[in-house]
């Protein structure tokens, strides 16, 4: 079955990574001159859709020169050693403090283990795949990629992780985002308008470098924002303020439920379901409660989790 190809201005396209359910995680193609560039891999699974995708655009394995992963959690970064393999000629670009990882990723394995267990880990994303360190760009703040004559600038990006970047488009006037600006489910869609939420992390959410990234991100002025969770974006600026308002939500919400105690974790993902139905209400969503929380499971306990962590690092 061939995939949905989303197809953008300026070369832009993506396609559903298969990872968990519709229209969850998007992986992006860059093109310029035939050349190709891939924005986030999902998983090893998402392998055959992504084959799939470039035959469908007429371009085949060569094409690719460059996957860029916007950092290294598995669902954005799973299926990397899996599409180098595929594509000899590509280079794969990640921050400085994801490299190693991906050159050996027995840490990032057990990492994922320690949050998600070991069995669910194999079961969602089989065997990570280790890639030649010959063939990995460390990108610091500022690295600039050159796809044909297209120029791709990394940002250094934390809040979200540590080891994030996001690529600003100079061809297309946007911004790769991968998790710093935010989730955005299609779900949510109510009349034209798009709902956005932060996501934390379970060990690296750090909300004052969340708060300047964003803004360093709206200095470059992007038309729009092509998240991973899930594509386009658009309105960035009135997104960016509800983004700051929300990740401020976040640590309100944190702080009021620091004391210490078993329930602590309960207590704080609690008050995030509400949070999360109550700004999906006053978007003016139809969607019912329960079918918000559906949505959002995953997340809300994800993002409790990091704001537990955080608190210990205070």
């Amino acid at each position: 079955m061939l995939p949905t190809i989303f197809q953008y201005a300026h070369g832009v396209s993506a396609i559903d990574s298969g990872y968990v359910r519709a229209h969850h995680a998007a992986i992006h193609f860059i093109v310029e001159d035939g050349r190709v560039a891939i924005v986030d891999t999902g998983t090893n699974e998402s392998l055959p859709r992504v084959q799939a995708a470039l035959q469908c655009m007429g371009l085949s394995a060569e094409s690719v020169d460059y996957v860029i992963l916007t950092h290294i959690h598995l669902d954005h970064a799973g299926g990397a050693g899996a599409l180098m393999r595929a594509f000899a000629n590509a280079r794969l670009v990640v921050h400085p403090r994801g490299a190693r990882h991906m050159a050996d990723p027995s840490k990032l394995v057990a990492g994922a283990a320690a949050v998600y267990g070991a069995a669910e880990v194999r079961r969602m994303y089989g065997e990570i795949l280790p890639i030649d360190s010959t063939r990995i760009i460390e990108a610091p703040n500022e690295t600039i990629i050159r796809l044909a004559n297209r120029e791709l600038v990394c940002l250094d990006t934390p809040g979200h992780a540590r080891h994030h970047i996001c690529i600003v488009d100079r061809g297309s006037d946007a911004i790769f985002t991968g998790d710093t600006f935010g989730l955005s489910y299609r779900e949510l869609d109510t009349d034209g308008r798009q709902f956005v939420f932060p996501t934390t992390t379970p060990v690296q959410f750090d909300p004052q470098a969340m708060h300047q990234s964003i803004d360093l991100l709206m200095s470059y002025q992007p038309r729009v924002t092509y998240l991973t969770h899930f594509s386009e974006l658009r309105d960035v600026e009135q997104k960016a303020a509800e983004l700051h308002r929300l990740v401020d939500a976040h640590v309100e919400i944190a702080r009021r439920e620091s004391r210490p105690g078993p329930d602590r974790h309960a207590r704080i993902r609690a008050n995030l379901a509400h949070l999360v139905v109550n700004e999906v209400e006053r978007f003016g969503c139809k969607l019912a409660p329960a079918e918000v929380l559906q949505l959002w499971a995953t997340d809300i306990e994800l993002n409790a989790q990091g704001l537990d962590i955080w608190l210990d690092t205070l």
